[in-house]
C-alpha cells in the first residue's frame, strides 16, 4: 500500500486509513479487532477515532467504548507500535462529553488522559481538535453559514492558549503531533501562523468530509493543503454510504447506516440520489465496483494525505481495501469531472 507523508511531521501514513466509528455499537469488540487485523495484514498502519465514538447511535452510555475496543486489541497484541493512532477532543456542544465544554487548555489535559486511559497507550501520535468552537460550515450548515458573530480575537486568543497547552503535552510525550477536523482554510491558516510564532505544535493535517458528493475542500482548502504541508484525511468517502449504491430506488438494508440514522446527517436529498445514480453509471461503464471507484477517485487528489473508510462486515472491509488496485484512466476522471459539473453539491 502507498504511504504518504503526514504533513512535515516526517511520519508516513498509508493512503488508506481504518476508521473506527462503528466500534460498540454496530460492530462488537470481537468484530472491531479482526478489522484491525484484517487491515494491518492489507498494508494500513492508520487508524483513526475519537473520544466521542461510537456512533449510531451517540450515547452517553458508550460514549469512549470505540477507544477501549483498540486499548483491548493493543493489550491483547502488543502491536502498538505498528500502528499510527489518531483520535479527537470534542468540542463545544456535545453533550455527552465534559457537559458540552468548549475545547480549552484546561479541558486538553484531561481529554487527552481519558482517551490514553482507554486507549491502553501512553501516547497519540496525531491529536485532533474535532471541531472548532467558533462554529464550522461542515455538517451541511455550509448553505447559512455566517461568520459575522465571530469574535476574532478571542478565536486567536483560544489559538494561542491551546497551542500552549498541547506544547506542553508534545513535552510530556503524551501526543506527538496536532491536526484539525471541521475546518475552515481561514482557521487553518491562523493556527499555522500562531504555531509558528508560538513554536506550537504545526498543524499536521485536515480532517474534513470529502467525496464524490462533497468536494467542498476542492477550492481554498485544497490550495493550503498543497502550498502548506497540510493533508487532507477525507471522512465520509462513500457520503455515509451512498455511493454504494446500496440506498438507491428507496432501499433501506435493515442495519445499515440510513436505518440507525434516518437522513444521514442531512445528506439524504433527491439531488443525491440523482448524482450517485450518474456515478454508478460511470462505474457500470468502466467495469468498475462503485465503492472502489469512489475511493479511488479520492487517493487521485493532489492534497490527499489518506482516505478514512470504516465497514460494519468484513466483506464491505475487503471491498474498500481492493480500492488500492483500482488505477482510472484519464477517461473516466474525465466522465467523473462532467459527472460534478452536472450535479454539483447535491446536500
Amino acid at each position: 500500500m502507498k504511504m504518504n507523508p503526514l504533513g512535515r511531521t516526517g511520519l508516513m501514513v498509508s493512503e488508506l486509513c481504518l476508521g473506527s466509528m462503528t466500534w460498540g455499537t454496530q460492530n462488537t469488540e470481537a468484530e472491531g479487532h479482526a478489522q484491525i487485523d484484517r487491515a494491518l495484514a492489507a498494508g494500513i498502519n492508520f487508524i483513526d477515532t475519537a473520544e466521542m465514538y461510537p456512533v449510531n447511535p451517540l450515547s452517553k452510555e458508550t460514549q469512549g467504548r470505540t477507544e477501549e475496543v483498540i486499548g483491548t486489541w493493543f493489550e491483547r497484541t502488543g502491536r502498538r507500535q505498528d500502528v499510527i493512532l489518531a483520535t479527537k477532543h470534542s468540542g463545544a456542544g456535545y453533550q455527552n462529553v465534559r457537559d458540552g465544554a468548549p475545547i480549552t487548555a484546561a479541558t486538553i489535559p484531561e481529554a487527552i488522559e481519558g482517551s490514553l486511559k482507554r486507549l491502553q497507550t501512553d501516547h497519540i501520535d496525531l491529536y485532533q481538535f474535532h471541531w472548532p468552537n467558533r462554529g464550522s460550515y461542515m455538517f451541511r450548515q455550509n448553505w447559512r453559514f455566517d461568520p459575522s458573530a465571530q469574535n476574532r480575537d478571542d478565536t486567536r486568543a483560544h489559538m494561542e492558549e491551546t497551542l500552549d497547552a498541547l506544547t506542553a503535552e508534545v513535552k510530556r510525550g503524551t501526543i506527538g503531533h496536532f491536526g484539525l477536523s471541521n475546518e475552515s482554510a481561514w482557521g487553518t491558516s491562523e493556527w499555522l501562523r500562531i504555531a509558528e510564532a508560538r513554536k506550537g505544535p504545526r498543524v499536521a493535517s485536515i480532517q474534513n468530509e470529502y467525496s464524490l458528493l462533497c468536494r467542498l475542500y476542492d477550492t481554498d482548502l485544497a490550495e493550503l493543503s498543497v502550498n502548506e504541508d497540510v493533508g487532507l484525511l477525507a471522512y465520509s468517502p462513500l457520503a455515509a454510504g451512498l455511493l454504494s449504491g446500496k440506498y438507491q430506488g428507496g432501499v433501506v438494508p435493515k442495519g445499515s447506516r440510513m436505518d440507525l440514522n434516518g437522513n444521514l446527517g442531512g445528506r439524504k436529498t433527491e439531488r443525491a440520489f440523482a448524482a450517485t445514480q450518474a456515478y454508478l453509471d460511470i462505474a457500470e461503464r468502466r467495469g468498475l465496483d462503485p465503492v472502489q471507484m469512489a475511493l479511488a477517485w479520492c487517493l487521485t487528489r493532489p492534497f490527499m494525505a489518506s482516505v478514512i473508510f470504516g465497514a460494519t462486515t468484513m466483506d464491505q472491509l475487503d471491498l474498500a481495501l481492493g480500492a488500492v488496485d483500482v488505477t482510472l484512466d484519464d477517461e473516466t476522471l474525465t466522465e467523473i469531472d462532467n459527472t460534478h459539473k452536472e450535479h454539483p453539491m447535491p446536500y
